[in-house]
């Protein structure tokens, strides 16, 4: 059984729009995908592309997984941070090379996250606007870096609750169209 390294952020780990928790394995992407494959998942809520992830996935690395599903950038667009994301991004490419990747750029985020009670301390019109870029930005580095490339603009949209995370029947597009990546190496 092929074994799948999932690394990301909230939306990797399943984080629930309405209430904050996580998702049962049924309902979350990379659940669904353990009906079919071995995953590790290694999803974390408010994970960003910079600070500890190059540590934590060079430790995940150690699992010897046979292909990587990178999900995971939407928290260096916080107000907070200056992330050089391309920079960022491309170290964790490094870091899982010469496994086998598929780069997933994330949902453009909705203006919804401005007025929720959370995350608009976390957000603002700016980080908007950076998350605007990512696809295009993420589509670029998987070329260059020859890595399968998903933008979830594409197929998905964000909660209406916070303009972030995915409702129930997002995460079942997302596992459903990882899975056909995962099928053609």
């Amino acid at each position: 059984m092929k074994k799948v390294l999932c690394f990301g952020d909230s939306n990797t780990y399943g984080y629930i729009p309405s209430t904050g928790g996580r998702y049962n394995k049924d309902t979350r992407w990379t659940g669904i995908l353990s009906n079919h494959f071995e995953v590790i998942e290694a999803g974390a809520n408010n994970r960003n592309a910079f600070s500890d992830s190059p540590k934590l996935l060079t430790e995940y690395m150690k699992m010897s997984p046979d292909i990587v599903v990178l999900a995971i950038g939407i928290n260096d667009t916080q107000k907070f941070f200056n992330t050089d994301i391309k920079d960022a991004i491309e170290k964790l490419i490094d870091i899982a090379s010469p496994t086998p990747i598929i780069l997933v750029a994330p949902s453009i985020l909705g203006d919804n996250i401005l007025r929720h009670p959370i995350f608009s301390t976390m957000f603002d019109e700016t980080s908007i606007e950076k998350s605007k870029n990512l696809p295009e930005i993420y589509s670029q580095i998987a070329q260059h870096k020859g890595c399968k490339f998903l933008d979830l603009n594409k197929i998905v949209n964000t909660s209406s609750i916070d303009g972030l995370h995915y409702e129930p029947e997002q995460h079942k597009i997302i596992a459903e169209k990882i899975y056909e990546l995962l099928l053609n190496p």
